[in-house]
């Protein structure tokens, strides 16, 4: 891998130590290796979680290689003091570091924010964790799951689909990425004015309180017009079938004012229009049931979801088919757009990940890269970024402060 930094991109000759496992934080650090970031992901000698999880192929694990190809791998322990003064001075000569251990953790490894940050001022030191840097849930274990049944997520998802369920995506994890990314490119903007780096801290919890758009109508104490859906209510938008069998939704709310009466439009059955139990808002909910026994039996006389969507856009509605991820990368509109890439699975093949959404018109993005092993990278980043000579590598490498872990060759 080359750490030569490609101009075009936005973040070329950001250097950033990501010390982190798992999602939030490798996926954080996979936007920033997208903007053109010299990522360095820095493990403790058992790895990343994720690099034991499955499918695997070439010793590497699909998952692991998706939030972090592109990223040089090292491998240190920092519970050695060799181990910490060695992220010590790597700290000295980067940009950002971003870490998700719990609270605490880095203070008592010697290597929290005000070390490093005494050592380079300039530095954006980024911490993620569960429920924040203080207050009193600050030493609680969290992961997605959690978070979700914590913020309200997994409680509004139930009352939407009438049982409790985990959501199988990691939405906790993934919006807090994309927060603490924001909030480093923030802070190396201001450092651009002031010289200065700066301390992130950002909580899960907090997250998926400031990305919950229903967050204000949960917090309401007022009276509420029964003539208004609260908050739009997406989980009652229709997911119909149509002749053929594909799966459709539609997006609005058929008991709502105007989206009612396109609906009944779309339907092309204006007797609703006069029906009782439609008459508005309020007795549209009460009869929900009925008014989306219509809707289905009126999608299932439709032949197919290109018919189906024709027909409602000309009348303004959003209509979108219920696909799996495979039929969306295989459609000809993620060909169009590019939307995945492969990287090499070390061992002649490839794997297919999802490239970021961003579009510029001048810069280009990142160099996706090649998945890498535990530690595969010490000797040269250490090369790189500290002019470190073998001598000294293999001497840390001989008391294990160094370590990695590559594929045997037979």
């Amino acid at each position: 891998m080359s750490s030569t930094p490609n101009d075009r991109t936005p973040l070329a000759g950001y250097r950033v130590l990501d010390l982190t496992r798992v999602l939030a934080g490798p996926h954080c650090g996979r936007m920033l290796v997208d903007l053109g970031a010299d990522v360095v992901k820095i493990e403790p000698p058992d790895g990343d979680l994720t690099r034991f999880s499955s499918p695997r192929v070439g010793s590497l694990a699909t998952y692991f290689i998706q939030q972090n190809t592109g990223k040089r791998c090292m491998s240190i322990d920092l519970s050695t003091s060799e181990g910490a003064d060695l992220l010590i001075r790597l700290a000295e000569v980067s940009d950002v570091l971003v870490e998700n251990y719990r609270a605490g953790v880095m203070d008592r490894l010697g290597l929290g924010p005000d070390v490093l940050r005494a050592r380079n001022p300039r530095l954006v030191y980024a911490s993620i964790s569960g429920y924040g840097a203080d207050g009193p849930w600050m030493h609680r274990r969290a992961y997605a799951t959690v978070i979700g049944a914590e913020s309200g997520l997994t409680r509004m998802q139930a009352e939407s689909s009438g049982r409790f369920t985990n959501d199988p995506w990691s939405h906790a994890d993934t919006y807090t990425a994309l927060e603490t990314t924001t909030a480093i490119l923030a802070a190396l903007l201001r450092r651009e004015r002031t010289g200065s780096g700066d301390r992130i801290d950002v909580s899960m919890a907090e997250t998926m309180l400031y990305v919950n758009e229903h967050a204000h109508d949960q917090l309401f104490d007022g009276p509420i017009d029964p003539q208004w859906i609260r908050s739009f209510r997406p989980g009652d938008y229709p997911i119909l079938s149509v002749a053929d069998g594909t799966i459709v939704v539609i997006s609005g709310h058929p008991a709502e004012r105007g989206t009612f009466e396109i609906m009944v439009k779309a339907m092309d059955r204006p007797h609703l229009l006069d029906d009782s139990r439609f008459a508005d808002v309020a007795t549209r909910l009460t009869n929900f049931d009925v008014l989306r026994d219509e809707m289905i039996d009126w999608a299932k006389n439709v032949p197919d979801a290109r018919t189906f969507e024709e027909t409602c856009a000309a009348l303004g509605l959003a209509v979108g088919v219920v696909r799996s991820v495979r039929e969306l990368v295989e459609s000809n509109w993620a060909h169009a757009r590019g939307a995945i890439t492969e990287v090499p699975d070390r061992v002649g093949g490839f794997v297919r990940v999802p490239r970021p959404p961003w579009h510029f018109l001048d810069a280009e993005l990142g160099d996706m890269g090649t998945p890498r092993y535990r530690g595969e990278d010490n000797r040269e980043v250490l090369r790189d970024f500290l002019d470190m000579s073998d001598t000294d590598i293999d001497d840390l490498e001989r008391r294990d402060v160094l370590s990695s872990r590559l594929p045997r060759t037979r």
